[in-house]
């Protein structure tokens, strides 16, 4: 054999080498992409950990979490604490996110979990949920104190369990932000200014994932929560896929009350134009005690709650892997 077929001989198997190689990593990709959501890692949230985490949050002891205030300021060291036990990081120098509302302090609390993938790490996803409320309502039976156990410990406390469930188990390839907003209370405050924070620095952000009111279960639906903005963006349908059952559904009263931009995903919407939702099983007909003492932790039914978290666990373990950003705004 020539020198040249020789040279000839040998690139063209380097070629076929090269091709075999790139199909298989390509395949070895779709792998990749499948296991995202085909092969979830089990959770089992604790109903017990729920417990223990409502119960503080939604204590009298917390006095009702009013910005500016002494109990609000415990509830956000127990949820700093509650980071640094699960090795959450501060995104910020520290996890709380100051901002000036009505010549009160108040302050986001912040905690991020980086991506393993090199390239993706780059992009975020958002859990977020509102953990203020709205401190001492009207006296009923001698109790001044609105806990605000279902609005809105029960989101803040699937929030915990959500990031400490990922952070056992580190195999997420985008990076998350895990924010605790305060002043949703006073008009959706401490969501506005971490949003604008977070776009003015250049945030690369995929899909922001808010959790509202999630204590107690709905009747007679098909579905586990319901989403707000369902049409919105293909969310609720990439979820329902990802989790191979229907976990998120559309509540026609969401839609008339115009809870999209009620809650603290609407800010995030505004500056990113992203898919940036609100899930929530409060359905106008199951809980009476809306702003009133009576939201109580002991009116939640945790099992729910645990539950909750266990199916909309599938649907964000699959938006921090899959390497394309599938779910996206309609148009």
């Amino acid at each position: 054999m020539s020198k040249f077929l020789f040279k000839i001989s040998v690139l063209a198997s380097l070629a076929i080498f090269i091709s075999c190689n790139s199909s298989q990593t390509a395949v070895s990709e779709k792998v990749i992409i499948s296991e995202s959501y085909n092969s979830v890692p089990e959770i089992q949230t604790s109903v017990a950990s729920i417990k223990r985490n409502m119960e503080y949050l939604a204590s009298d002891d917390l006095r009702g979490r009013e910005t500016g205030t002494d109990g609000i300021d415990k509830a956000a060291s127990y949820i700093e604490k509650f980071f640094t036990d699960n090795n959450i990081q501060p995104y910020f120098e520290t996890y709380r996110d100051s901002f000036e509302v009505k010549n009160v302090v108040g302050y986001n609390v912040v905690g991020m979990l980086e991506g393993n993938d090199p390239v993706l790490k780059k992009e975020f996803v958002i859990i977020g949920a509102h953990y203020d409320h709205i401190g001492i309502g009207k006296v009923v039976d001698n109790d001044s104190i609105a806990n605000g156990a279902n609005d809105d410990a029960a989101g803040t406390v699937a929030v915990l369990e959500l990031a400490k469930e990922l952070s056992r188990l580190k195999s997420n390839r985008r990076s998350v932000l895990f924010t605790l907003f305060s002043a949703e209370e006073m008009g959706l405050m401490g969501s506005k200014h971490l949003s604008k924070r977070l776009k003015e620095a250049g945030l690369d952000l995929y899909a922001m994932f808010n959790i509202e009111m999630i204590g107690v279960p709905m009747v007679n639906k098909d579905y586990q929560v319901y989403i707000t903005g369902y049409e919105e963006s293909n969310l609720a349908d990439k979820f329902n896929e990802y989790s191979k059952e229907k976990v998120l559904g559309f509540l026609p009263q969401a839609k008339e009350y115009n809870l999209f931009m009620r809650s603290d995903n609407y800010p995030f919407y505004q500056e990113f134009k992203v898919p940036a939702q609100t899930i929530s099983s409060f359905d106008f007909t199951n809980f009476d005690y809306y702003h009133h003492v009576g939201d109580e932790a002991s009116k939640m039914n945790m099992e729910h709650m645990a539950t909750t978290v266990n199916k909309v666990f599938p649907g964000i373990y699959a938006m921090l892997n899959t390497s394309e950003k599938e779910i996206k705004l309609n148009d």
